[in-house]
């Protein structure tokens, strides 16, 4: 493998409040959790995990003029990510509620800033990173109208300068509300198409995962379906690999697991990984992900 070159992730900056049960929820009464304030975001976790590998990133992204958005900047550059962040002062930084038991968690959100990204700062932002060799895109841009136009500018602006690409399909509800048929074009011709099991659902139907990930390649060159515990699928137009989690932890918070899967596969990828060892490294950090609370790592787990 070479040295890793540098990744810009372009999507959501999000501050997360993280509530982690002791229980079900009792609706109408009182749950007693775990409660944290920190910094998530697909987009800024993926990065986040990804500096923690130490390889260079650039995050692409919106904020509002406010103590949170430049709380949310601060804590990222210093993990070691370079943040490309527009500034709108009429909007707030974005707010996600994470309501999170061991094995799942529900999201309430308030996107805030992130939809007013724009198709211009993301043109700025790659013009400044002539070292980039890949571009990551948060579908969270996607799927909503307003940072549509910068999320399908980023898959444009990447190719015109010769960089690989993928994307992260994001969530399966809102998924669903676009539908299939339109995603899949937003994303035609990306080199690696990331979902999980529920997004592969939405997006292929009810196969078995290794055809979900083959009826997926049609559009994208790549397709890694994440099954979390029962490991991860990689089929592109000539092969099907599978790979079981290396690493088996307890389950504390699966928040952001999912981007830190995304980062350590980029990594590994980019620098020239075949896909199984690609695969196995993503198993890792995901396994690493979920044995604490909050989506990033925790400053002792840079990993290289």
């Amino acid at each position: 493998m070479t040295g890793p070159g540098r990744i810009v992730v372009v999507g959501d900056l999000i501050t997360d409040v993280i509530a982690v049960l002791a229980g079900a929820l009792a609706t109408g009464s009182d749950t007693p959790a775990t409660i944290r304030v920190t910094g998530g975001g697909q987009a800024a976790n993926t990065a986040a995990w990804i500096a923690a590998q130490h390889a260079p990133v650039t995050l692409v992204g919106a904020i509002g003029d406010d103590s949170a958005g430049r709380d949310r900047v601060a804590e990222l550059e210093r993990a070691g990510v370079d943040c490309a962040v527009e500034v709108h002062p009429q909007a707030s930084t974005g707010t996600v509620i994470v309501l999170a038991t061991a094995d799942e968690r529900t999201m309430v959100t308030e996107r805030g800033a992130n939809l007013l990204l724009t198709a211009g700062h993301v043109d700025r932002a790659l013009a400044a990173v002539p070292d980039a060799v890949h571009l990551h895109l948060s579908a969270y841009c996607l799927l909503d109208a307003g940072s549509r136009p910068a999320g399908l500018r980023a898959l444009a602006a990447a190719r015109e300068r010769g960089l690989t690409t993928s994307v992260d399909a994001a969530s399966a509800a809102p998924l669903r509300r676009i539908g299939a048929a339109a995603f899949l074009s937003w994303v035609r011709d990306v080199d690696l198409l990331l979902v999980n099991a529920d997004e592969a659902g939405v997006l292929a139907g009810g196969l078995d995962p290794a055809a979900q990930a083959r009826a997926l390649s049609a559009a994208a060159r790549r397709v890694v379906v994440k099954r979390g515990g029962a490991g991860a699928i990689w089929v592109d137009r000539r092969a099907t690999i599978g790979v079981t989690p290396s690493l088996r932890v307890a389950v504390v918070d699966v928040t952001g697991a999912g981007d830190a899967f995304a980062a350590g596969l980029l990594t590994a990828w980019t620098a020239g990984a075949k896909p199984r060892a690609a695969l196995a490294r993503a198993a890792d950090l995901g396994a690493l992900a979920v044995s604490t609370v909050g989506a990033r790592p925790a400053p002792e787990a840079a990993t290289g």
